[in-house]
């Protein structure tokens, strides 16, 4: 259902589920809850990418057939329970984007801080057409990347979006050829664990919730954020680090 990876600070999660093009059941839900209750204490990034040529075709429907409006409550929690945890669990996350990044596989993707997607990616909301509801969180991140409504005429109209219009919109940052995401993605992360850990904490946590700020109280956050990270063992010798090689050339 998921494979899991960790080596140099880098945790990968691979959906496994390639036949179903990475549908989410409640078992790969239940695989992802634990991967992340047992995030190792060393971890420094998240890289997540699907298995096969999709990324993740979202919820699978075959469970979603007899629930009844409690259990499907029950799920969408579970869902927003375990992408909030993620979001907020103060590390980078990185995904690599290939083939369908549908419905649920969307919301998952939306919530990363880097996100690369190659030229097979497309991007569809078929909630409409299937007579359902986002469920794991989409109405408010993918409606903050895209605005909501872009989002509404996507799920009305179950509008498909390639990788080029995807990228125009913002669900991707980084756009490449077939088959090369997962290795850029990798890159980025590596790049992304060269920086003061600290720095990456204050970027991933403070810059979101000072977007939902008041102006005042975003610049005050802001300050403190700075005085918070920018003192320091680790910082001082990152700056004195690069005076002397400015100085040296």
């Amino acid at each position: 259902m998921l494979d899991v990876d960790f080596s140099d600070r880098l945790l990968r999660l691979t959906l496994a589920r390639p036949a179903k093009r990475n549908a989410i059941d409640s078992a790969l839900l239940g695989a992802l809850e634990e991967a992340v209750a047992e995030l190792p204490a060393a971890t420094g990034a998240i890289l997540i990418a699907g298995q096969g040529p999709h990324f993740c075709a979202g919820l699978d429907l075959a469970e979603h057939r007899a629930r009844d409006a409690q259990a499907v409550l029950a799920i969408s929690q579970r869902w927003q329970r375990l992408f909030n945890r993620l979001q907020d669990c103060g590390l980078p996350i990185v995904v690599a984007l290939s083939g369908a990044v549908i419905g649920g596989g969307l919301e998952l993707a939306a919530l990363a801080h880097v996100r690369v997607a190659d030229r097979t990616s497309f991007y569809q909301l078929p909630e409409g057409r299937h007579g359902v509801f986002v469920g794991g969180g989409g109405s408010v991140r993918i409606a903050r990347l895209i605005g909501a409504d872009r989002m509404g005429e996507m799920m009305l109209t179950g509008r498909r979006l390639d990788a080029d219009e995807g990228a125009r919109l913002g669900l991707s940052h980084y756009l490449v050829g077939p088959g090369e995401a997962l290795a850029r993605a990798e890159m980025l992360a590596r790049q992304v664990l060269e920086n003061a850990s600290l720095a990456n904490w204050a970027i991933v946590s403070a810059l979101p919730r000072i977007a939902e700020m008041s102006a005042g109280n975003g610049f005050f956050v802001e300050s403190l954020t700075a005085a918070l990270t920018q003192t320091g063992p680790e910082v001082a010798g990152r700056i004195g680090a690069f005076l002397d090689k400015g100085a040296a050339s």
